[in-house]
């Protein structure tokens, strides 16, 4: 039999990538501001068209609009009704044990920060008495949109804003479920709550009849939820799209350990023979996420600028440093 080397394999001493306290904060950040346009299109287009929509977002704007004018002292500048923002920390509160139990007490940890800066955002966002967006469809449309990649951020950043997204994040973390899908199916019960309430005084000096208003508000309600369950989806299979690299270089050595160091990912160096010369070389390979790749490049260039270089965008990868392998039970 031919004597097969196996491969070298750089790994870094933790097996897997670490996270820099300057990432950290970065992450923190993010959800506090991410979490701003989310607030911007509920107090901006959702209250004051008087959807209904999904999630604890969806429960806490059913409530508001059920208690208007019942606490006309204790809330006068939301007209009586118990604000969306009270609501909302209220019920976080509950959710946010259970995060801890069930995902991690690192992500409770960053789901505390972002229910904190979604319930700051709800109360220092003024709620228009007219929709930014006239429109209801528009608004829907847009509104959602926005709301989707704002919760994306949040999501991609390991944290929450709270509410349904939890128990998503939850099954995602156990089952192969799409995030949005989980969030959808939550929202769609929520969403058809809105036969059962009370049509706005302003909404019915439009002429129009009651049932008709109240379809109305549930086809923008789902519409919204649409709307944003894509741009979650969307926003999520970018940011966790990968990249592999095959790296052809005499300096293999030198450019596997920088990777190693500075990228914090594994490398693996695989024996090869050019068909051609009929000599041995050293193929790298190392797969990392698609913001990394310009770090490896980089690598590559400064070590070694005329190495061959072929790379190619990767679905799925599953494994220390990237997706846990889930299975779905049947």
């Amino acid at each position: 039999m031919p004597n097969i080397k196996s491969p070298i394999s750089y790994v870094n001493p933790h097996n897997a990538p670490t996270e820099s306290m300057t990432r950290t904060v970065f992450k923190y950040l993010a959800i506090i501001f991410g979490i701003f346009p989310m607030a911007l299109m509920v107090n901006w287009v959702l209250l004051p068209h008087a959807f209904v929509g999904g999630g604890l977002t969806g429960i806490c704007s059913i409530i508001y609009y059920l208690t208007a004018g019942w606490f006309p002292e204790l809330f006068p500048e939301y007209g009586g009704a118990i604000p969306v923002w009270l609501t909302t920390f209220l019920f976080n509160a509950i959710l946010l044990l259970i995060a801890g139990f069930t995902i991690g007490w690192r992500f409770c940890l960053r789901t505390m920060v972002g229910v904190a800066a979604i319930t700051v955002w709800y109360k220092v966002i003024p709620i228009l008495p007219e929709p930014i967006i006239e429109d209801p469809w528009l608004g829907a449309i847009v509104g959602g949109f926005v709301f989707g990649l704002s919760l994306g951020v949040v999501i991609a950043c390991d944290g929450s804003s709270g509410g349904t997204d939890i128990v998503a994040m939850i099954v995602n973390h156990y089952r192969d479920v799409s995030v949005g899908n989980i969030m959808m199916l939550c929202d769609i019960l929520i969403i058809l709550s809105a036969f059962l309430l009370p049509v706005p005084e302003r909404m019915l000096a439009e002429g129009t009849n009651v049932t008709y208003i109240q379809i109305k508000r549930v086809l923008c309600g789902l519409c919204m939820t649409v709307s944003y369950t894509m741009a979650v989806d969307w926003l999520m299979g970018r940011l966790h799209r990968s990249v592999h690299f095959m790296i052809y270089s005499s300096n293999y050595a030198e450019i596997a350990t920088a990777i190693n160091t500075l990228v914090n990912r594994g490398v693996t160096v695989l024996d090869g023979t050019g068909w051609y010369s009929q000599k041995p070389v050293k193929v790298i390979s190392v797969l990392v996420r698609k913001p990394e790749s310009s770090m490896v490049l980089k690598i590559v260039h400064d070590i070694d600028p005329d190495a061959f270089v072929s790379f190619a965008d990767v679905g799925g990868v599953f494994g220390s440093g990237f997706d846990k392998i889930k299975t779905k039970s049947h």
